[in-house]
């Protein structure tokens, strides 16, 4: 089939590939035309794990272009998969969605079926199809399909490949035949139902998971104070089937571009039709909170930042990607340098993008190890595979090894004997040092 894709991100991109490679010709457009330029050339701008070499094995079915007129003109099918951030107020900024709408609209000379990726309320594909209607300059019949993506930050391509579910919302036969085309080729349920309901289901399968995320940091705060260990209640309650095992890691917080957005998304949605959703709030409040547990960890060390020497490993929101976008790193860092600290940060692919957010007084170091040097205190913020690897001994560089780890990297017993604080979440302090 031919597909054109609105959007050249994380999920356009990566869906152009895999459509691609599954047989489609795919023409991605983008307005971005340094980013156009650069794809046409090869080299893939986003860091995602078999992305790369997935691209360069289908470009003879890709096509990269900023001109959409030609882009949507005759295709049988566009997906719509460019960004909705959210606004002040928490809601969904459609703005996006509804400019590559118009821009269809203008353009198509064909039938064909639209099919909204990008994450949106409930009932927006119900008034992009509206908005296109009245709009179109061609006499041809378009129908909107929701297709919500569900692909993780450094998984994206096996997410895609071998995804637990393709969830498709539409009210037309001919639309469903068309979306059962696009995907044959990909083995995978595929769940069919209304737009709305459609919708719904990524919203409340994104917001589910931050619960459980925020629900097993609470525990394991409460578990700090009454001194159980947060890994082994979680392994038991991971073996319980109706529960399962998946997100109940204790941490820092959720991070990245989904889960914040999306609670919040889904909460104002929820109040704007006087239905507030209390967990989901919750889980937003805790969340917040848990981005601060290694800063107020910290004061039981030290009155102040003051003249500290901060060691910063990881940057990112998680390992295996560049995303900074909600990373604790954004909190927790500014926090040190307006207290007077100097930090020495160490990222395997984050820095360029924080240094853009982020400015003050920081070294950038190129290995876990020259970052933790003379420092007085370690932040562990992302568990990159650089950190995992380090031993207890790395550690005795540090001026005064104190280790505070948002991300239970390691086995406190492993700490035992060495002169150094290990503080993690939710479970005992190992404190060998004077």
């Amino acid at each position: 089939m031919n597909i054109a894709i609105a959007g050249a991100g994380y999920v356009g991109l990566a869906s152009a590939v895999v459509l691609a490679h599954v047989g489609h010709q795919v023409v991605c457009v983008d307005v971005d035309e340094a980013k156009i330029e650069q794809l046409k050339k090869g080299p893939c701008p986003i860091h995602e794990p078999a992305l790369p070499e997935l691209m360069a094995e289908n470009l003879s079915r890709l096509t990269f272009t900023t001109d959409y007129a030609v882009a949507y003109s005759n295709t049988d099918a566009i997906f719509i998969a460019v960004g909705t951030p959210e606004k002040a107020d928490g809601s969904a900024n459609l703005s996006y969605v509804f400019a590559v709408a118009e821009q269809i609209a203008a353009s198509v000379t064909c039938d064909c079926v639209v099919i909204v990726k990008s994450t949106v309320p409930i009932g927006t594909n119900e008034k992009i199809e509206q908005h296109l209607k009245s709009h179109l300059k061609h006499d041809v019949t378009i129908e909107v399909v929701s297709n919500p993506e569900f692909l993780s930050q450094g998984t994206a391509i096996r997410d895609m490949l071998y995804g637990s579910r393709i969830v498709v919302g539409t009210e037309s036969e001919s639309a469903r035949q068309v979306m059962a085309n696009i995907y044959e080729n990909l083995e995978q349920p595929v769940v069919f139902t209304d737009r709305r309901s459609a919708e719904m289901i990524k919203y409340a399968s994104n917001d589910f998971l931050a619960l459980k995320i925020s629900y097993i940091n609470e525990i394991a705060n409460l578990c700090e104070v009454l001194g159980a260990n947060v890994e082994d209640v979680a392994r038991g309650m991971g073996m319980d089937p109706r529960i399962g095992d998946k997100f109940l890691r204790a941490g820092i917080g959720y991070g990245g571009s989904c889960f914040p957005k999306d609670t919040k998304a889904l909460h104002w949605l929820g109040n704007f039709h006087d239905h507030e959703l209390k967990t989901v709030k919750a889980a937003i409040e805790v969340n917040e909170n848990q981005k601060l547990r290694l800063i107020k960890k910290a004061r039981k060390y030290y009155d102040s930042f003051e003249g500290l020497i901060v060691a910063v490993l990881g940057l990112t929101f998680k390992p295996g990607t560049d995303d900074l976008r909600e990373a604790p790193s954004l909190v927790n860092i500014p926090i040190m340098l307006d207290s007077g600290a100097k930090v020495k940060a160490f990222d395997p692919c984050g820095v360029e993008k924080f240094k853009r957010k982020v400015s003050g007084n920081i070294i950038y170091c190129d290995t876990p190890e020259e970052t933790l040097k003379d420092a007085d205190i370690c932040f562990i913020l992302t568990e990159w595979p650089e950190v995992l690897e380090l031993q207890p001994v790395h550690f005795l560089t540090m001026k005064r090894p104190i280790i505070l780890d948002g991300r239970n990297c390691y086995d406190p017993g492993g700490m035992e004997g060495y002169p150094l604080v290990y503080d993690s979440i939710g479970r005992t302090v190992v404190s060998y040092l004077d």
